[in-house]
């Protein structure tokens, strides 16, 4: 069973941090997570519970409150140390504690061992009270994330930005010795609002993996108790003005009584601690007896979510006419009592602080401006009056609360079921990874294509969707297609913009989860698809098969174009197929290369070669990723000696949008750039797609640069980075014994004559492949004609430049030609991604 560890540094039983971790933990609690909550006690110095032991805390049956063994035998860590840290941070003096911090990351680390911890939510561990912990937990994180090779398991939520916002306490920007917020592999960070987050980017511009997570709505789960009046002896005639909250002079509770003092027949009913600070509470009763003001100090009450028999906050919020948060102006980040008044379906009062507009804009309710009025004006009391007695009133704004209240909801529990998913079916073998990005037009039936599969029981993949910033409708469609369908789907993004990226998140994610599930021995595979083709009905089942029968580290699929979208396009038509023609015979020869459009990758030649690898290239004076990633890896898995099948009964058809939409680019051989850039262009159509054929000449263009590109990948590559291939019965018969020899021969002596220990960085492969192609073009395409057909042709014309070459000196200038660093001609001329 997996484990939730949860730490607050709060140092609170039950606080707005609190009850917003078993919202969240709730969702997991749900997926059969065991729940593990820290309240923090050990960390926050000045809440008085150092090293206490839990004993009356109040939170549901399904958490187990837990601490880190063993902490109060620390030599040095203490309470007195904890407090004399934070005086010191905040005169930016942090004193030296490496010994301690290394301690605690131990103890942390082996108490997580363990209770066999999987994931970990952490609240407000930015915050500047604990510094020395704070440095612990990173350190611990980044420790147990490797031992044990987990991804992103860690939910660092800093909720209420008191460092931000309370600079008399913590300092003020650039908080010179707070621990900065790592970018770690193991941590996803969450602010509580835009606000929030721009802010933390401020503080830490170069911070990735930063989101929005708002406090959430969770309705009641429960019938309130009836006799929660009679048993704190409010009368059943009279309204109830209900707070919730520390009750510390920063809560500005005196407001209420002021306000209440202005209603007649209205009772405050105050749910805190009166222990926290008596002195507070003192002066609130005796406030409460010059104002004449009925008020009921009710103790703290059990969390929303408790499931215990004592009285909870939704007992009080059930029997409340209006719940109140007229708090301080630089005090609150995110209130969390107003989100359980819109929750239960109760309306709210606030003060106009700081962040309210932010937090909650579009929510109405009555707002004291206490920059012009520190105290309820008879306006504001006229208004909250009217709130509580007018019931069309009343029910206007509950209404259009909850319904703003519930988009939040299920925003932010989306983000948490994308990022932290379920884990994975112990009967999943295969992940699908999709990479999207503005596919609202195909999704749907791009995924009912991968859902529809034949012969491959629905428990043994998953589809898991990259969105790649979408700004359409993919995945709102994505998400809806996904409570319908028996395969599990995932949505999860990926920030970068670019096929690569996209690509590599869904595979390491894939590859991550897939180490936590049951694996008797079993292989698994990492499988691409394509957000604009759809997969035949049998595609997964016959790439399945093709890998378990090879034990091949990549499968390829073989494609196809319908024909239904060429008629009347008869030379566009032949020059597709005589491209295709061409591939599935060099791909049944020697397995071929993956193209994102469907392949498979077994997990451990995956992660032996180090996984998707993104390229980078200078674009107009600007780093871009190289579109090819799927090639690329192809040839590094092949390349360090794994082999790589070819299932010809496994078929993706290739949208034709891909040619449509791209046309002049492809008869020009740049469809996907020039001189030598290779970058991702969106095909998607701009205009009406042209429906015409191709003249002759056009066909012949487009032609001679598809057969450009192909020849050299497909013929020429396999052998140049296995030259055993030179050595198999099949091989030998499509070249030829004496061409194979010859070819053999050649490779060896460039690989000498440019001292390459291997072929797999781009720039090592392409030269020597495009040089073996202008000294054996001639013989190659002769061997092709003769194995495809005829009508392959003879090969394109060379460059001019090769007019006034010498025969003899003829490989010497193809090598400067292939070389050439300043021009890029040789990419041009080889088409850049003009295949078909």
């Amino acid at each position: 069973m997996p484990v939730l560890w949860g730490v607050s540094f709060d140092a609170t039983a039950m606080s707005g941090v609190v009850v917003e971790f078993i919202k969240i933990a709730k969702s997991f609690a749900d997926q059969g997570y065991r729940v593990h909550l820290d309240l923090g006690y050990d960390i926050k110095a000045d809440k008085g519970r150092f090293f206490q032991p839990y004993q009356h805390e109040r939170v549901p049956d399904w958490i187990t409150l837990d601490r880190v063994d063993g902490v109060a035998r620390i030599a040095g860590y203490d309470r007195e140390f904890v407090a004399a840290t934070l005086e010191a941070v905040r005169h930016d003096q942090v004193p030296d504690a490496d010994r301690i911090v290394a301690e605690l990351a131990d103890a942390i680390v082996r108490t997580w061992e363990d209770r066999g911890v999987t994931l970990v939510m952490v609240e407000n561990g930015t915050l500047p009270e604990n510094v020395t912990y704070t440095k612990a937990l990173y350190r611990a994180i980044a420790m147990y994330g490797a031992a044990h090779d987990l991804g992103r398991y860690v939910l660092w939520r800093d909720h209420d930005l008191m460092w931000q916002s309370e600079p008399a306490k913590y300092g003020s920007f650039p908080y010179p010795s707070t621990p900065p917020m790592v970018n770690s592999p193991h941590i996803h960070y969450f602010a509580l609002h835009e606000e929030a987050k721009r802010r933390t980017l401020e503080w830490m511009p170069h911070l990735r993996y930063l989101d929005v997570l708002p406090n959430t709505f969770t309705a009641p789960s429960r019938p309130a108790r009836p006799d929660f009046r009679e048993h704190y002896g409010v009368p059943r005639d009279a309204k109830i003005v209900a707070r919730f909250t520390r009750i510390i002079p920063q809560k500005r509770i005196d407001r209420d009584l002021h306000l209440v003092a202005r209603l007649p027949g209205t009772w405050l009913f105050v749910a805190g601690d009166t222990e926290e600070n008596p002195e507070e509470t003192g002066k609130l009763r005796q406030l409460a007896a010059e104002l004449q003001v009925p008020v009921v100090f009710g103790g703290v009450l059990e969390p929303c979510e408790s499931t215990g028999n004592g009285f909870s906050v939704r007992d009080l919020l059930a029997h409340a006419d209006v719940v109140s948060f007229l708090t301080s102006y630089d005090y609150e980040s995110y209130g969390n009592p107003i989100g359980e008044a819109i929750a239960a379906g109760v309306p709210y009062i606030a003060s106009s602080y700081a962040l309210y507009d932010t937090v909650y804009a579009g929510f109405q309710a009555p707002v004291l401006d206490i920059v012009a009025h520190d105290l309820p004006t008879p306006e504001f009391a006229r208004q909250v009056q009217d709130l509580m007695t007018n019931a069309e009133r009343r029910a206007e704004v509950v209404a259009h609360n909850q319904q703003l209240g519930t988009h939040h909801r299920a925003a932010a529990n989306a983000l948490v079921s994308d990022l932290f998913p379920p884990a994975m079916g112990e009967h999943v073998r295969l992940s699908v990874v999709l990479p999207v990005y503005n596919e609202a037009t195909n999704i749907h039936d791009v995924l009912r294509s991968l859902h529809d599969q034949d012969e491959i029981d629905p428990e043994t993949y998953e589809i898991v969707l990259v969105d790649n910033n979408s700004t359409d409708d993919t995945v709102a469609i994505a998400r809806a297609f996904a409570e319908r369908s028996k395969v599990p789907l995932h949505v999860i993004g990926e920030p970068e913009q670019g096929v690569a990226p996209a690509r590599r998140t869904g595979m390491e994610f894939a590859a991550h989860r897939s180490r936590a599930r049951r694996d008797p021995g079993e292989r698994f595979y990492l499988v691409s698809a394509d957000a604009d083709c759809r997969v035949d009905r049998r595609w997964l089942v016959e790439l399945f098969v093709a890998m378990e029968k090879d034990k091949a580290a990549i499968g390829v699929c073989d494609y196809y174009y319908s024909a239904e979208h060429f008629v009347g396009r008869p030379r566009l038509w032949d020059a597709i197929q005589r491209t295709l023609r061409c591939r599935a015979v060099t791909f049944s020869l020697f397995g071929g290369f993956p193209d994102g459009k469907g392949f498979a990758v077994e997990r451990e030649a995956y992660e032996s070669v180090g996984g998707i690898e993104i390229f980078y290239q200078l674009q107009h004076g600007r780093f871009v990723n190289h579109l090819s990633d799927d090639w690329d890896f192809g040839i590094k898995v092949r390349g360090s000696g794994h082999d790589i099948t070819y299932a010809p009964r496994s078929k993706v058809e290739i949208n034709p949008r891909r040619v449509n939409h791209a046309l002049d680019e492809v008869i020009a051989g740049r469809a996907y750039g020039n001189d030598g850039i290779i970058v991702m262009r969106d095909i998607r159509p701009e205009a009406p797609e042209r429906a015409v054929d191709l003249t002759e000449a056009e066909a012949l263009q487009a032609w001679e640069f598809s057969i450009k590109d192909f020849t050299p990948k497909n013929t020429i590559l396999p052998v140049l980075l296995t030259p055993s291939f030179l050595d198999e019965d099949a091989v030998v018969a499509f070249f030829g014994e004496d061409l194979a020899s010859r070819i053999g021969t050649r490779i060896a002596e460039i690989r000498a004559e440019m001292s390459v220990v291997d072929f797999l960085p781009i720039h090592s492969y392409k030269t020597p492949t495009y040089r073996l192609y202008f000294e054996f073009r001639d013989e190659i395409f002769a061997r092709l004609r003769a194995t495809v057909g005829e009508d392959i042709g003879f090969p394109p014309p060379l460059p001019e430049c090769f007019d006034d070459v010498p025969e003899d000196r003829f490989a010497e200038f193809v090598k400067y030609y292939c070389e050439d660093r300043e021009s890029g001609e040789a990419h041009n001329y080889f088409g850049n991604g003009g295949v078909f």
